[in-house]
């Protein structure tokens, strides 16, 4: 019998609504069924593309000896992470400050208040490698709190206690203001220092694509000149496109390697990763003309919208890593690794020795079982153009009849919001109006079903039905970037309108009054901690995406009020930027813009008109840090760049400002574009 997440609409949930465990969806109505039976919570936090979360669903959750123990003796509580960010961000904490670690699934066993005082991530099911069982663990909690109850609530007061001692008022410099030149040079610096010169990217082994320290070096190179920083972005960028990591047939990259090499991937493919690296790769070809570079954010795009997109127009969350082996039984990366053996099957001996040469699959294999994830290490010009597009196109074909990843089809807001400035800007440089298109239907995707009447946003929806659970910082600001972005490719003023509804809620429900921001807003649900993370993770934290976004909606507008509040938050970014740059590169990206101006671009003509066009073009193509650009026909003001700005001789002409001056307008697009080099 379906237990209650048969009614959620989260994929993750419904994952879970077969077991036999009588799971909870996270609500009071859960924790006051804890205090009515005296019992702890077990919360368990995941999400749908976790290898290691269908692993322990399926040695213990679908288990029923541990089920029993558990219905009898816990409330079981069963959250998707990506559904609420607030709910795990806080007990992730919690993990960390106690076991110096981090991860999902994630195992924290609460008080009926809520109050965490045990904790942990995946539990196999006997004792393994020094770890103790589920079982084990779910009787030592059981006893504990039969046996020792003031003990454990006097952990979990300490615990909590803690947890609202971490503020982040101290961190803030007292006079709130952005890096300067020093604190990017010294963030610079510090990257340097870890950067790995042989295989590209930071630090070891697991390697993740560090997108958001990429677009900070990429602007920092087009405002000083430093030939280490786009070093560093080119030599990064080449080893994840020749990669494991990269997904050589069907485009898009996975969620990060295992090793140092960019070998080997964690399989699952999620659209945030592939939106961000879009971009980079974009931004990339557009500071250097790498045909690499136009390749793989073509290809990245293409592969978001043939395997991502909804039916509705919006961005689904993520592909899974594993998928059947065609035994029926579900094996990481089984759908993308190859071996000769299967080459030769589908291509013939010739062709399959030259795959298997350009791919890098050998007889001992790169991955599991002597399977070989597909690299591609030699330089493009050294391979048969056409004969390596011909074997690209048959083993793409035979791999589609492989049984595929699962897909969780929720459309995250601030994820399709980075998905929209993606596709918007590619579309724009490689002259692909479908990319464009597509990002203009998630955009309106996320006006019709996530926003209601007060311009409050849904964090999710499913099927065009928008989820229970508020936006939270990261949702309001990315969305905000995006619409940002297309208003600039498309000249529709009303995405500047609706990203000014979204900050103000920004500047209303999530800032403090030091200037900083929270992940949350004033009137959410209020959990034992308020969010609040200035860093990077996967994807730009919102507190840094908000300053980012707050800053361009001030250049496009000339709010005062908003260009204060993107200056205070970045005061955050002084206090990181030598210390911690790895984590706070969007921070460090949208300083660079703060520094720069950032520079305003206004073109005025007849829409269509191919002078307007050109001129249009040279300023999206434009290096200068955080540009914005807005365009019109004479006499438009939706956007306020635009007021009074006048044809020139009855020419279409570009209008570049900075810091409230602006140079004398220019209808030349080669001129334009020597004005907007970093």
């Amino acid at each position: 019998m379906p237990n209650r997440l048969a009614h959620e609409t989260s994929p993750y949930l419904l994952q879970h609504a077969d077991n036999p465990v009588d799971w909870w969806p996270w609500s009071a109505d859960a924790f006051e069924e804890a205090r009515r039976r005296g019992v702890p919570v077990l919360l368990s936090v995941g999400y749908s593309s976790c290898h290691w979360c269908h692993v322990m669903a399926h040695e213990s959750f679908e288990d029923a000896a541990t089920a029993e123990l558990l219905n009898e003796h816990f409330v079981a509580v069963k959250v998707d992470r990506e559904e609420r960010p607030d709910v795990d961000a806080v007990y992730m904490e919690a993990v960390q400050a106690a076991t110096g670690q981090g991860g999902w699934p994630m195992t924290v066993f609460l008080t009926p208040d809520a109050e965490p005082f045990y904790f942990g991530t995946y539990f196999p099911p006997e004792p393994r490698h020094g770890m103790p069982s589920f079982g084990q663990i779910l009787d030592g909690v059981r006893n504990a709190w039969a046996d020792r109850r003031d003990e454990v609530g006097e952990v979990a007061g300490r615990i909590v206690a803690d947890l609202a001692g971490r503020s982040l008022t101290g961190a803030l410099p007292a006079d709130r203001r952005p890096p300067g030149p020093e604190e990017l040079h010294g963030a610079l610096m510090g990257l340097t220092r870890e950067f790995d010169a042989v295989h590209g990217g930071f630090g070891g082994a697991p390697k993740f694509p560090p997108s958001m320290v990429l677009e900070f070096l990429l602007r920092h190179y087009a405002r000083t000149g430093s030939a280490g920083a786009l070093e560093m972005v080119q030599a990064t960028g080449a080893a994840m496109a020749r990669g494991g990591i990269y997904d050589q047939l069907g485009g898009g990259f996975a969620r990060y390697a295992v090793d140092a090499t960019w070998t080997v991937p964690h399989f699952e493919k999620m659209l945030y990763d592939n939106a961000l690296l879009c971009r980079t790769y974009a931004h990339l070809w557009r500071a250097t003309g790498s045909d690499l570079a136009r390749r793989i954010a073509v290809e990245t795009a293409d592969f978001m919208v043939r395997e991502l997109r909804t039916d509705q127009g919006g961005f689904a969350s993520a592909l899974d890593a594993d998928s059947d082996d065609g035994t029926g039984k579900h094996v990481e990366g089984a759908y993308y690794v190859w071996t000769p053996e299967q080459l030769r099957a589908v291509l013939g001996d010739e062709d399959a020795e030259f795959a298997a040469t350009c791919f890098g699959v050998t007889e001992e294999g790169t991955f599991e079982e002597g399977a070989s994830v597909l690299q591609l290490p030699d330089p493009e010009g050294l391979v048969d153009a056409a004969r390596m597009a011909s074997v690209k196109r048959r083993l793409l074909a035979a791999r589609e009849e492989r049984p595929r990843p699962g897909r969780d089809d929720k459309v995250v807001a601030s994820w399709n919001g980075l998905a929209i400035a993606a596709l918007a800007e590619t579309g724009a440089y490689f002259d692909r109006p479908d990319l464009i298109q597509a990002a203009t239907d998630a955009a309106d995707l996320l006006v019709r079903v996530h926003m209601d009447w007060h311009a409050r946003l849904h964090r999710t929806s499913r099927d065009g039905t928008p989820g229970a659970n508020s936006g939270v910082l990261e949702d309001y600001a990315d969305v905000a970037e995006g619409f940002l972005t297309l208003a600039s490719v498309t000249g529709e003023g009303v995405w500047v309108e609706f990203a000014g509804f979204f900050l103000d809620t920004v500047l209303l429900q999530f800032t403090a009054e030091d200037g900083g921001l929270y992940d949350t807003a004033a009137d959410a649900e209020a959990l034992i901690r308020r969010p609040q993370d200035p860093t990077d993770n996967a994807t730009p934290s919102g507190w840094t995406a908000a300053a980012g976004a707050l800053l361009s909606y001030a250049a496009l507008t000339g709010s005062g009020l908003h260009r204060d509040a993107a200056e205070r938050a970045l005061g955050i970014v002084t206090a990181l930027a030598g210390r911690a740059p790895r984590f706070i590169g969007w921070g460090l990206a949208v300083a660079e813009a703060a520094l720069d101006g950032p520079r305003e671009v206004a073109v005025v003509g007849p829409q269509g008109d191919p002078a307007t066009v050109a001129l249009h073009r040279a300023a999206l193509l434009g290096t200068a840090p955080g540009a914005v650009v807005a365009l019109g026909a004479p006499g438009a003001d939706e956007v306020p760049l635009l007021q009074d700005r006048p044809l020139v001789d009855g020419q279409p002409a570009a209008y570049v400002c900075r810091h409230f001056t602006c140079e004398r307008p220019t209808t030349d697009p080669e001129e334009l574009a020597e004005r907007l080099r970093g």
